[in-house]
């Protein structure tokens, strides 16, 4: 569900192994185009799609018989989609989420956007797929290695079985929460690290940039029961400095247009694609907030997205907050000083 360049890519992948796919596509010309061509030319153009890849805007046709669902909507849209698709959905169907983002009005991550929008009380059923993965170098079949996450290390197994091929690897993990937040946290830091690029500073800021937001991104997920760990790994590190440093990554390449001076709206209307990170800025901030936890980096993107504030200040003013021991900085801010929430 959902035919972005990451649910395209993936279908094709899971199609090319022999699965039985049908893909669900929103706009319905492009369905109709998808069928005709067997390609996307809106989201990935130029990528050949197999034959018994069936595409369709109609829910009921995509959903009917399925085994599982590999739901890759984007955050804003995820509800209302899954509220359409639950008349067709056993409670025992598997979700994979492949979405990466906080819903702005709940601060729900995916799951639970799930887990409430067809009814079910809990989340055995539900998988988390995350990591460092560009959709058109999967489709290049460039070596790839994700995280799959599930509570029920049962269905993990299998739905790995699912996904893994000679240059693609999911590694299972049973934190969901975790995973899901360095996805949808990752984005807001590349947006950051965009606006140092685009403001011309280099290697240094970059990398104190993505030092210290995967520091925030692990703060808040401690404070919201996630396993540390899990930061350092592939759903955090990794697709943190994939996505602040990749030449494809839409939130960095973004944020590099708000740092030339682009304004916001400008700078999402050249891109066809959802960046995610704008308004997750606006949910990690609540978060942080809702959880008391200092998170400056976060807060300075915010304030450059939606308050005017000038990019240039906004970078300096975390410079301004460095100072103490970088121990003391893991405990209390990133960038040094604690910061009331």
């Amino acid at each position: 569900m959902g035919a972005g360049s990451w649910g395209t890519a993936l279908a094709r992948l899971l199609a090319h192994k022999g699965h039985a796919v049908s893909l669900w596509v929103y706009e319905a010309d492009l369905a109709e185009r998808l069928r005709g061509t067997h390609e996307n030319d809106r989201y990935l153009p130029g990528v050949a799609l197999p034959q018994s890849l069936q595409a369709s805007s109609d829910i009921a046709t995509v959903l009917s018989g399925v085994g599982v669902v590999l739901f890759a909507v984007p955050s804003h849209a995820a509800r209302g989609v899954l509220m359409q698709a639950a008349p067709f959905l056993s409670p025992d169907i598997p979700i994979i989420s492949a979405t990466k983002g906080i819903e702005r009005e709940s601060l729900r991550l995916p799951s639970e956007i799930i887990r409430e929008a067809l009814g079910r009380e809990d989340d055995s059923r539900i998988a988390i797929l995350s990591g460092p993965s560009f959709a058109q170098e999967v489709v290049m079949e460039y070596p790839t290695a994700v995280t799959l996450a599930a509570t029920d290390a049962r269905l993990a197994a299998r739905l790995r079985r699912a996904f893994v091929t000679p240059f693609f690897k999911p590694f299972i993990s049973a934190d969901i929460v975790g995973v899901q937040l360095g996805g949808a946290l990752k984005n807001v830091i590349a947006i950051c690290a965009g606006i140092s690029d685009g403001l011309g500073f280099a290697a240094n800021t970059k990398a104190a940039l993505i030092t210290r937001g995967l520091d925030e991104i692990a703060r808040l997920g401690r404070a919201m029961g996630a396993d540390p760990a899990t930061f350092y790994g592939l759903s955090g590190m990794g697709d943190l400095f994939l996505t602040c440093t990749g030449a494809l990554s839409r939130n960095r390449k973004l944020g590099e247009a708000i740092g030339r001076g682009v304004p916001l709206a400008d700078a999402l209307a050249a891109t066809s694609s959802v960046a995610e990170g704008v308004y997750t800025t606006q949910s990690a901030v609540a978060l942080a907030r809702r959880h008391r936890v200092a998170m400056p980096i976060v807060t300075e993107t915010d304030r450059v997205l939606f308050s005017g504030k000038a990019p240039r200040r906004a970078l300096s003013d975390l410079l301004a907050m460095a100072r103490g021991k970088e121990t003391d900085a893991a405990r209390n801010t990133s960038l040094g000083r604690q910061e009331k929430p």
